[in-house]
């Protein structure tokens, strides 16, 4: 085993004070993020990224794959004596094929890590075993109990996935997730590498795996890894959570392969939201969401979308007349969740030709002008209009709308932006 390796990785199921049980969070956006066309990293970006997932309180920051290149290699050294040097912080990662070159190459990489982890993979599924490895079930599974086996003897942390595993014979799968406990592995990761599953589907098989692996090895942690193909990533790993599933892979923006990963933001929001639905919680200080979100996008130039869940521009924003009046009155008639938790200053009223009367006497008493019912009638014909023309009206446009109908205030205020409520 290596010295440096700390020998008390992750507890199984650790709790907080509310009593529910921990939930590992694993982010790949340093992994699976970066290697999706488009999003390759420098070191220097990457090592930015890990100081932020750090910051942000992810459990596992799964960096790299040391053996693909040295250039990888040097990054996961890099953030493994940067970011996972200390006694506190994350768990270090680097995927590892299941072969002893990589599982060196990552114990390399690592070294300065006080608490480190290999990801050992291999294919498991009948089209990959046939048309990607040329092996046989039997060699498949001598190949994983082996190479865990050997990465045992580098790492105190083993982390073993059977790549393909929702489209794998689901006997064939519990024998080699077995095989991997057998040999050290302590977190079994069940990924479903094409987005092929729906929640249900994800529901049995993780069930299933829990009735059968956990009486034999009760230290056991199931991992779920989701890809985004049919648009399930999230809905697939909260599923697994709900069947006992205690760690998600996940990243930042949901960046990763093909149409991406389970979204870190979506999957962090839902848990605390719902916490009567999955029981669980994660260490992840939410209020640093929006930041890190906004790096990474600014750091791989991929805008989030303005309606993406959580994060997006308009996650908290709102111009419907009806929902502005709810708003107004209570924010929590459209708001599941408040926009500080996850960052953003407050909620936000947009003026556009959808607004009504409520919001528009709100913006303009905040602006200084107190109209009264005949005076809001007028703003709002000539707002209409105006909005019609040109979209969002500004707080310029609408003291302008306001001033052609009623004059200036004696004083004009400050400009304040839009309203913010709660």
């Amino acid at each position: 085993m290596n010295p440096n390796h700390s020998v008390l990785p992750i507890p199984a199921v650790p709790t907080m004070n509310s009593g529910r049980e921990r939930l590992t969070i694993l982010d790949t956006t340093l992994r699976d993020g970066e290697q999706a066309p488009g999003f390759s990293m420098t070191g220097e970006v990457k090592l930015r990224i890990a100081r932020a997932l750090a910051e942000l309180g992810v459990d596992v920051i799964e960096a790299g794959f040391a053996a693909t290149s040295p250039a990888d290699e040097e990054a996961l050294r890099i953030i493994a004596q940067e970011v996972g040097g200390g006694f506190t912080g994350p768990v270090i990662c680097s995927l590892a094929r299941a072969n002893e070159r990589d599982i060196r190459a990552a114990a390399r990489a690592l070294a300065g890590a006080r608490r480190a982890r290999v990801h050992v993979f291999i294919s498991t599924s009948p089209l990959h075993r046939r048309a990607k490895l040329g092996m046989s079930a039997a060699e498949v599974l001598k190949a994983a109990s082996e190479a865990v086996s050997f990465a045992c003897s580098l790492f105190a942390d083993v982390e073993f996935s059977a790549e393909d595993a929702i489209r794998t014979e689901p006997e064939f799968l519990a024998e080699v997730m077995e095989a991997a406990a057998e040999a050290g592995a302590r977190t079994l990761n069940l990924p479903d590498t094409v987005g092929y599953a729906t929640p249900e589907e994800m529901f049995a098989i993780f069930s299933a795996m829990r009735a059968r692996l956990m009486p034999r090895f009760p230290g056991i942690v199931l991992s779920a890894h989701c890809h985004d193909d049919l648009g399930m990533a999230v809905a697939n790993s909260l599923a697994a959570v709900r069947a006992g599933a205690r760690q998600i892979e996940v990243s930042i923006n949901g960046i990763g392969e093909r149409a991406g990963n389970c979204a870190l933001e979506e999957a962090v929001m839902a848990i605390r939201t719902r916490p009567d639905v999955f029981g669980v919680e994660t260490g992840v200080e939410t209020t640093k969401l929006l930041a890190t979100s906004q790096m990474v996008s600014e750091l791989t130039s991929a805008p989030v979308s303005r309606n993406k869940a959580v994060v997006g521009a308009n996650a908290f924003a709102h111009e419907a007349g009806i929902h502005q009046h709810g708003m107004l009155a209570d924010a929590r008639t459209y708001e599941i969740m408040r926009p500080e938790d996850v960052g953003f200053a407050g909620s936000r009223l947009v003026l556009g030709r959808h607004s009504g009367h409520h919001a528009i006497a709100a913006r303009a008493a905040e602006l200084g002008h107190q109209l009264g019912s005949g005076e809001t009638s007028a703003v709002m014909t000539e707002f209409k209009a105006r909005a019609e023309a040109i979209g969002e009206i500004d707080d310029a446009e609408l003291l302008a709308i306001i001033a052609a109908v009623t004059g200036p205030a004696p004083e004009a205020p400050a400009m304040a932006g839009l309203a913010n409520v709660g």
